[in-house]
């Protein structure tokens, strides 16, 4: 099984399959490709009809887009236990996904990952918003399940795997939320499989100019 992803530091959307792979000791070979780059679409062009990254390759099955990758990895390799049990758990767990995915425009837009750097920078009313609404959500799971494991259905779920890349945005531009909420950040940036990922960004020396945003710190 190969996984076609983009740039630790940068790449979001790779981060989020790649990191459910790794929290849940699913083997996989990774094929790293430098973002915005004629050899990126170059590799890609037999690869995926999309031409981006990430991009599952298992056998014969070819899988794109970080979420349905998500769900091949758990249909396949984990018996459906990458959602919780519980019927409401799990209708939440992917509405918050699927909210993830396709929703808080204004702050990817504004904020986007960058692990190498710490920024500073003032952020829309609109992305202010989407700040809220996030952290409404982290705390409203860590009132439920802080004490069930700490994630936020209890166990590790596609829905953590989501919300990864925006607990980098929150460290690199130093936004912090009230302390419930706080907690839920502070214990995905303690997470090994996630500082696998941070160890490899911070080794990387290529810059893509669209995502550096903010003032340095």
């Amino acid at each position: 099984m190969k996984l076609y992803i983009g740039n630790k530091n940068y790449s979001t959307w790779s981060l989020r399959p790649w990191i459910l792979l790794a929290k849940l000791n699913i083997s996989f070979d990774e094929v790293q490709l430098s973002l915005d780059t004629p050899q990126f679409y170059t590799a890609l062009a037999s690869v995926t009809p999309t031409q981006k990254v990430p991009c599952l390759i298992d056998g014969d099955i070819t899988v794109w887009d970080s979420l349905a990758i998500c769900e091949y990895i758990n249909d396949t390799y984990l018996s459906g236990k990458a959602w919780p049990a519980d019927p409401q758990d799990k209708a939440n767990a992917r509405s918050l996904a699927a909210e993830m995915h396709s929703g808080f425009p204004a702050l990817r837009s504004e904020a986007p990952m960058n692990i190498r750097a710490t920024r500073s920078l003032t952020l829309s009313e609109a992305a202010q918003q989407d700040l809220k609404r996030i952290e409404a959500i982290f705390a409203e799971q860590m009132t439920r399940f802080a004490d069930q494991g700490g994630w936020l259905f209890g166990q590790y779920s596609i829905a953590d795997a989501m919300f990864a890349p925006v607990v980098m945005r929150l460290k690199t531009y130093q936004l912090s939320f009230g302390e419930m909420a706080q907690q839920y950040v502070n214990h995905v940036l303690s997470c090994p499989a996630l500082q696998q990922w941070i160890d490899a960004a911070l080794e990387e020396t290529e810059i893509v100019a669209a995502d550096e945003a903010g003032e340095p710190c």
